[in-house]
């Protein structure tokens, strides 16, 4: 599930995100899924990592596209096989994106050293609006679930959260070793 307009430009980076990218491997590849308009890819750009951005909808990153070291790949995660099978990032970066059969491809691309940062909706988000279908929101302890026996986890937060806006956030940073 996307949220926002793909021609409206990028919103803010998540907190979550920004605190974490300096886990990030110097000039380490990065998988932005679900980019959206590409706010984490710009983030992780300027600081001189090669990002590989993927979503259904590229036209958010029209302005950038063709800029050094970004890899723009237009795919369905939810209707056509893991179109990255065999590929190690330094960086994962997922947010307000969950699609469940996908998990374990996500957490297979963090290579050797690599970090995985999600921040997503969590159950209990249906009171402060969208999304509130169960199948986009995240079950306690479902991101600790997701890593448990393949990545180390350096943080981890679940609960309300007041901004950028009210919500029920799920956050994880873990680490491959």
């Amino acid at each position: 599930m996307s949220l926002g307009h793909p021609d409206a430009p990028p919103g803010p980076v998540s907190d979550w995100v920004a605190s974490h990218a300096r886990r990030v491997a110097d000039g380490g590849p990065v998988l932005d899924l679900a980019c959206g308009a590409g706010r984490h890819t710009r983030l992780m750009l300027d600081r001189g990592h090669p990002v590989t951005a993927v979503d259904i909808d590229v036209s958010g990153l029209s302005d950038i596209e063709g800029r050094p070291g970004l890899t723009i790949l237009e795919a369905d995660l939810e209707g056509a096989p893991w179109p990255l099978a065999g590929h190690g990032f330094a960086g994962v970066i997922v947010a307000n994106y969950l699609w469940r059969p996908i998990l374990t491809d996500i957490v297979a691309g963090v290579a050797s050293g690599g970090v995985l940062i999600y921040d997503t909706f969590a159950v209990g988000n249906e009171r402060f609006g969208k999304p509130s279908n169960p199948d986009f929101l995240l079950r306690p302890g479902e991101l600790l679930e997701a890593v448990q026996g393949a990545l180390t986890v350096l943080a981890y937060e679940h609960g309300e959260v007041q901004a950028p806006k009210p919500a029920v956030r799920q956050r994880i940073c873990a680490q491959r070793d």
